[in-house]
């Protein structure tokens, strides 16, 4: 098992994940990431026609190992 962190990206600014959690494989990191990702999104996506979302997973040593990225666009076609 390692330490991962998950800093999220977003309309707000970076904000920087300094506990992590335990993971045991790249699967259950990948999953993580999109955990976040969905919820995020249904927090904030109602509210905006456009908005970006994305998270950088950092491992145990402090490297970038990871990014996902969630883009949504509504436009109305009247």
């Amino acid at each position: 098992m390692r330490r991962y962190f998950f800093d999220l990206h977003n309309g707000d600014g970076p904000i920087r994940d300094d506990t992590g959690i335990q993971l045991s494989s790249r699967q259950s990191v990948a999953m993580e990431v999109s955990r976040i990702l969905l919820e995020v999104a249904s927090d904030e996506i109602p509210y905006q026609a456009r908005a970006i979302v994305s998270i950088t997973v950092r491992d145990d040593t402090g490297r970038a190992i990871s990014v996902a990225s969630l883009t949504f666009n509504n436009e109305w076609l009247e």
